[in-house]
């Protein structure tokens, strides 16, 4: 795959990006509500298995669903799909799938960039790693429309595929990297804790 270039520094790009990054993925920066418990979900959209999962991961169900909202508004609703067997603390070795509904309009690249920042929180990476996983996740995060689709499938192998609404759009053999990123919400160091034990039924 070859890797994006950055993109050129810009003020105005910088205001968009900073406010896109802070909704997009930074959970520190944002007041969780209505993050809830949805083995027993109580809406039929969230309920239904994702087009990309039928023939992927046919056996999982909906684990833990939780709403992201930044100063009251919705950001997106994160949902995690698994199979039976699925460990929370063994997380990266199971088949799952973290489904992002967007409720907002945002940049891919914001996406990507706070993604990094995240990342770290989780566990230490080189400078290199973190430019190849820029660069991945550029190429697989677009801009994103309300009630867009982001969803990340682990095959507790170190292999992770990216689909927006349903399309694939980057794919990356990389367990380490499948460690981080899905840490941003699983991993006990995030920085959302009731987002993480909402998706994973443990509140």
């Amino acid at each position: 795959m070859k890797p994006l270039q950055p993109l050129p520094p810009r003020a105005h790009r910088r205001q968009a990006l900073a406010l896109g990054a802070a909704c997009a993925l930074a959970p520190s920066l944002i007041a969780m509500s209505n993050a809830t418990h949805a083995l027993t979900p109580t809406t039929a959209p969230a309920t239904e298995l994702p087009t990309e999962l039928r023939s992927a991961l046919p056996a999982s169900r909906l684990v833990g669903t939780g709403v992201l909202r930044f100063f009251g508004l919705r950001v997106y609703e994160a949902r995690l799909w698994a199979a039976p067997g699925f460990v929370p603390e063994d997380y990266a070795r199971h088949p799952f799938a973290l489904e992002l509904v967007y409720d907002r309009k945002l940049e891919g690249a914001a996406i990507a960039e706070r993604s990094i920042a995240e990342m770290r929180r989780v566990g230490s990476f080189t400078e290199a790693q973190a430019r190849q996983w820029l660069a991945l996740m550029q190429q697989a995060f677009p801009d994103v429309q309300p009630q867009d689709r982001l969803l990340g499938l682990n095959d507790g192998q170190g292999e992770v595929r990216f689909f927006h609404n349903g399309r694939q759009t980057a794919l990356l053999r990389d367990a380490d990297y499948a460690r981080l990123f899905f840490g941003i919400w699983l991993a006990p160091q995030t920085s959302a804790p009731a987002l993480r034990n909402a998706l994973l039924g443990l509140g």
